[in-house]
């Protein structure tokens, strides 16, 4: 899918948001400045975050508990060992949905059962393509 400019890749966040569910974990993979923050961006102002949305980089997990579902914004680029992972208490988020951006650096097998979404760079300015892929709890609402 091409996602043609800024505007498009936080529809496509407004979209996603409308169908999550309680204990959804979505994983954004791509290069630095790609559009995973927007994206997030466009899916807390769908479920009626009205405030700031900031990039979690140095926080690590930015809260949305007031949301329905409550969700975390997390961003693992400064993690330097996938051992860290367990340290930030993701587990404990029951009914809410994780999103995470640099999910690799979480290590091999981690968010197993997360949509992955992978955003990249594509020819033409400000346009991006997205990819992903789809676990079993996600079939028939993705994409």
């Amino acid at each position: 899918m091409i996602l043609k400019d800024e505007a498009a890749t936080a529809e496509l966040g407004a979209n996603l948001a409308r169908r999550l569910r309680p204990g959804d974990v979505i994983t954004l993979s791509g290069g630095l400045g790609v559009g995973k923050t927007t994206l997030v961006r466009g899916m807390l102002r769908a479920l009626g975050h009205e405030g700031e949305v900031p990039s979690p980089s140095f926080a690590i997990v930015q809260p949305y508990e007031h949301l329905n579902p409550p969700v975390l914004h997390v961003d693992l680029y400064r993690l330097e060992d996938p051992e860290e992972l367990m340290e930030l208490g993701l587990d404990m988020m029951g009914d809410g949905v994780l999103l995470i951006e640099w999910p690799e650096h979480g290590g091999e097998g981690a968010f197993a059962d997360a949509l992955r979404l992978n955003i990249a760079m594509e020819e033409g300015e400000g346009m991006r393509r997205l990819t992903w892929t789809v676990p079993s709890g996600w079939e028939g609402r993705w994409p």
